[in-house]
């Protein structure tokens, strides 16, 4: 049985019109090779077809009625060429200025409904669902086919998100809860199921943002539906589960990546906007200053070595890591990425999926790919011992090698790498460079204005108050940055080199705070010191400096 199966036979249990002993019962005795329970129960006569899709499409939102094909306006047929409506299984019923409504028989399958609308140049096209023989009889007759055509079935639902009309409550309020996400810039996409609500919270330049909830009522069946597009098995409301959705909002390629979660008051959902048009960014658009610029393009040119970014969740470093491999990737090189997930699906590209299931963990996967002889291999994160040591012999064997790893500053990157157990000379032979970085909101450049500085803000620039211009930027708030005068999210980066002075540090086993020393003697730049300079230049506020860089040195 499908998990689509599965859904509408709970369905049907749980509204009455089963018994659970039933189901039992037509489990046991399922025959052919791809019969269903379901199946067992219609042609038993436990249910009728009234009772199957009547059911599934009030759990959508959807109007169910039958379709008589005397009935139907010869000119509303014209709205559907004949080859096209067999293609998706549908036949019109109702046309007017603003859409057209057709009959289909399978309260799921909009993936037909979701292309139509491309298919006719953008007509609205709005469904109803009615009983197969009748959808059949009827195009066969309208059509006027020899025999009644092959009414399509579909399992899923399709890639492209469009509202169907106000007949599909929950369709329209699934893609207005992805859409509007898009239209904002958002992130991430949170559902989350309260007590008393149904609480949705989008995820912009890094802040939560809580949006109009959904009805509560509907909250069931639009985690359902977002289940179903992103392909988890919608009768498993116990465990945890991940899926993928792959559409295109105004001609731009997005994935979704999406995460149920149970809770004590129903699934909660997070959606992960992954936008592809952030694999073109290039090093300025990160916001790397010139300086810092040149100094990170000639380290991911290098022929071998490690190459860390580090930071927090949330800093920005796989984002960083991409656009490092899209301006790295030539017809002759060959690149690996080792993910856990893969985020972006990158052309070009060789990326492994981590899958702990059949013993492909990041170490494993990492020494399978090297036999494929890469010139650069991408980790998506050192977790242990073994990998980090896996990746500091690669790059002695001729690899260069980026990785991430979970730490506050840059020179903090060693002392993680030799307290998880990697040999001293390991790091100082292999190691080119470690980076941390932070995001920072970017003062809108629709609203911004200059303005003096307060006493108070002075006061917390502290040393940098010297250096400073009299006049600071910040956004007044407007339409287009939601009045929050912040619109899109910056980095600010700290760069540390390892140089000869530091690879002998690293081989006496010198803690973090005498290789920053060295590091600042050499000339790197600080988070906040980097930041401080972005302010000065308009970029963004010393508040967001001074939020991202609290518990940072200077």
């Amino acid at each position: 049985m499908t998990s689509n199966d599965e859904y509408v036979v709970q369905l049907l249990t749980e509204r009455g019109f089963v018994t659970g002993e039933q189901v039992d019962a037509a489990s046991k005795s399922m025959r052919a090779e791809n019969e269903t329970t379901l199946d067992v129960l219609v042609s038993s006569g436990a249910l009728s077809e009234d009772d199957v899709l009547g059911t599934v499409a009030d759990q959508f939102g959807l109007k169910y009625c039958h379709v008589n094909a005397d009935a139907i306006d010869p000119e509303i047929v014209k709205e559907i060429p004949a080859d096209i409506a067999k293609k998706y299984g549908v036949v019109p019923v109702v046309a007017d200025e603003d859409a057209i409504t057709v009959a289909l028989s399978d309260p799921m399958g909009y993936d037909a409904i979701d292309s139509l609308r491309y298919v006719l140049h953008g007509r609205d096209v709005e469904a109803v669902i009615s009983p197969r023989a009748e959808v059949a009889a009827a195009m066969a007759k309208l059509y006027q086919a020899d025999e009644p055509a092959d009414v399509q079935t579909r399992d899923e639902f399709g890639d492209s998100e469009d509202a169907t009309g106000d007949d599909a409550p929950v369709i329209r309020l699934a893609t207005l809860l992805i859409t509007n996400a898009i239209k904002m810039k958002a992130s991430d996409i949170h559902l989350e199921p309260m007590e008393k609500e149904f609480r949705v919270r989008y995820r912009i330049d890094g802040a939560l943002r809580k949006m109009d909830s959904p009805p509560k009522r509907l909250q069931g069946a639009i985690i359902s539906r977002i289940k179903i597009m992103s392909k988890m098995k919608i009768s498993e409301k116990r465990a945890p589960q991940d899926g993928r959705i792959q559409i295109s909002v105004n001609g731009k390629d997005l994935d979704l990546r999406v995460n149920s979660v149970p809770t004590n008051h129903g699934e909660s959902i997070v959606m992960r906007v992954l936008d592809k048009s952030n694999l073109a960014l290039g090093l300025p658009q990160l916001g790397f200053l010139s300086d810092d610029q040149t100094t990170f393009e000639r380290l991911i040119k290098l022929p071998d070595g490690v190459v860390l970014v580090t930071g927090p969740t949330g800093s920005g470093k796989t984002t960083t890591l991409y656009a490092c491999l899209g301006q790295i990737n030539t017809p002759d090189k060959k690149l690996i990425t080792v993910e856990d997930p893969v985020e972006y699906q990158m052309s070009g590209i060789n990326q492994v999926q981590v899958n702990k299931d059949v013993g492909l963990d990041f170490s494993a996967a990492l020494r399978s790919i090297l036999r494929q002889a890469p010139n650069i291999v991408m980790i998506g994160e050192i977790r242990d011992e073994e990998t980090a040591g896996i990746a500091m012999e690669a790059a002695l064997t001729g690899h260069l090698v980026f990785s991430t790893l979970h730490t506050n500053d840059a020179p903090s990157a060693v002392t993680r790498l030799l307290d998880i157990g990697v040999k001293p000379f390991l790091v100082a032979s292999a190691l080119r460079a470690a980076m941390a970085q932070r995001l920072v909101r970017a003062i809108c450049e629709n609203c911004r204005e200059p303005y003096t500085p307060s006493d108070r803000e002075i006061k917390m620039l502290g040393q940098f108050s010297k250096t400073m211009p009299e006049k600071m930027f910040h956004g007044v708030g407007c339409e287009k940055c939601s009045k929050s005068g912040y619109k899109g999210r910056k980095g600010i980066f700290e760069i540390f080199k390892v140089d000869d002075a530091i690879q002998r540090l690293i081989f006496d086993h010198a803690p973090a705070t005498l290789l920053r020393q060295r590091a600042r003697e050499m000339g790197m730049r600080t988070l906040r010191e980097d930041g401080m300079l972005k302010v000065a230049n308009g970029m963004t506020s010393l508040s967001e400096v001074l939020r991202v860089t609290m518990g940072d040195a200077d």
